[in-house]
């Protein structure tokens, strides 16, 4: 039963090409989600001074919010998505190689690879969190305030918290796209022994 539902994702999916396909399509989800972040930065920066109540720049004060908001929202989906990527590429690797009785180091590498983004992916949710608290802070309408911090007006730090967060971000994203990309050379791997084993079996292949 483990190798017919194993061999099943072979005829269904085409896992090579789905692989390839999620790589471009996680590059794509990487670049606008960097992108809105940046915009979003950009949009606050053009507010001014915050302190001022005149419509134009409390508009622009929510505008950047919600811009703010999702960005943040989207770019935590974006690292969602190599999680579950990677999540379900390794139960399908373990559950293929014990099937056919596969050397399992192709397993342990693709953990590894798993497992090594998993700091930075960490370090990128706690500061998109960590930014858009600051965020809330520095707006005059909330009772709390960050100015004087470290002689720093709370508009400032949310600026140079939000200014590395991108970059951390920029870095994490490609060491995401490597991983995602090193993955799918595994799995091609793993495929390619599984055709090999069939046709020995005289089982069917696609």
């Amino acid at each position: 039963m483990a190798t017919g539902n194993v061999w099943s994702r072979w005829e269904c999916g085409g896992t090579v090409r789905d692989d390839a396909e999620l790589t471009r399509i996680f590059l794509s989800l990487a670049l606008v989600a960097n992108v809105v972040l940046v915009s979003a930065i950009v949009l606050g920066m053009q507010i001014g001074d915050v302190t001022r109540t005149d419509r134009a720049v409390q508009s622009a004060i929510g505008v950047h919010m919600l811009a703010g908001l999702g960005a943040l929202t989207f770019a935590t989906l974006v690292h969602a998505i190599v999680l579950t990527y990677f999540m379900g590429t390794g139960r399908w690797l373990e559950e293929t190689s014990r099937a056919y009785q596969l050397d399992l180091r192709l397993y342990q590498q693709s953990q590894k690879i798993k497992y090594g983004t998993l700091p930075g992916m960490i370090v990128c949710l706690l500061l998109l969190i960590g930014t858009g608290a600051l965020g809330a802070a520095a707006d005059p309408a909330t009772p709390v305030s960050l100015d004087g911090v470290l002689g720093l007006k709370g508009s400032t730090i949310h600026l140079l918290v939000a200014l590395i967060t991108i970059f951390v971000n920029l870095v994490v994203s490609l060491s995401q796209y490597l991983a995602v990309s090193g993955n799918a050379a595994i799995i091609e791997v793993v495929l390619g022994d599984v055709r090999r084993i069939r046709l020995e079996r005289g089982l069917p292949v696609n």
